[in-house]
């Protein structure tokens, strides 16, 4: 019941194959700063011009990120985020985002924007939710210790465990979906980096058409990373354990109901 209902609001809010031959998605790209005033003329001006909307997500920069963002792109959506926390950021991008298409970009310079021709060609070819992958074959990443490559392999093989579903990559922000996904996403309940890793599992849970595609991923070009590894990851294990949990809770109920019934 639950698969038909999802498979019926989908219909009825996303383009059919037919309208999508005529009427072109609009796509919103999402990008959450802190302090990024050196990186985003490295980033902004590489965004394909088709993209519809571009959405800066800033966190209190004092470094004159929002007025570089609007100097290099004036047409730019600009909001300030009310606490701090990148899951807080992307959750008020996309509530603000007007696009049928949603895309998510860093804006240290890390993630190639020319990219996302490829995300929204897998998204208009069916797939509901399409996430870039640092370790497939054709990606590559520049910007991860050994230590963390453990980490996010460990990472990996408990989602896999517990969820399903064959991702080679889990804590990377590199990802696109359609506007219709996003209440089966719940990502207004994660407030930090551990939010790529709830979208992931969420959109498995969801049962969600996924594509995972290649992507490279560069050295930050300026500053230091937000990103803490070890608090940071912990926030990821206890996000894997709280969804875990709740889903076996889930299934425990309709067993009980099915008795009862």
């Amino acid at each position: 019941m639950g698969e038909q209902f999802h498979e019926s609001l989908r219909a009825a809010l996303r383009p059919s194959a037919m309208d999508k031959a005529i009427l072109v998605p609009r796509v919103s790209v999402i990008v959450p700063t802190v302090n990024e005033a050196q990186n985003l003329p490295h980033v902004l001006p590489r965004i394909p011009a088709w993209i519809d909307e571009v959405i800066l997500v800033d966190g209190n920069s004092s470094d004159g990120t929002v007025a570089i963002a609007r100097e290099l792109m004036p047409d730019i959506v600009v909001i300030e985020q009310a606490r701090l926390g990148k899951g807080v950021a992307l959750a008020a991008g996309f509530a603000a985002a007007r696009g049928d298409i949603l895309i998510t970009l860093d804006a240290d310079g890390s993630a190639d924007p020319e990219e996302m021709t490829g995300f929204v060609g897998a998204l208009l070819a069916g797939a509901d939710f399409v996430k870039g992958s640092r370790f497939l074959q054709g990606g590559d990443t520049r910007d991860m210790e050994w230590y963390r490559r453990l980490g996010n392999w460990g990472l990996l093989q408990l989602v896999r465990l517990r969820f399903g579903g064959r991702y080679s990559d889990l804590c990377y922000g590199y990802n696109a979906f359609w506007r219709d996904v996003l209440p089966h996403l719940r990502v207004e309940s994660a407030t930090g980096f551990e939010i790529e890793t709830q979208i992931n599992i969420r959109a498995l849970l969801a049962g969600l058409a996924f594509a995972e595609l290649p992507s490279r991923e560069y050295a930050r070009i300026h500053g230091v990373s937000n990103l803490r590894t070890i608090p940071d990851g912990w926030r990821v294990l206890k996000t894997i354990a709280r969804l875990g949990l709740s889903e076996r809770s889930r299934a425990g109920e309709a067993v009980r109901t099915q008795r009862a019934g």
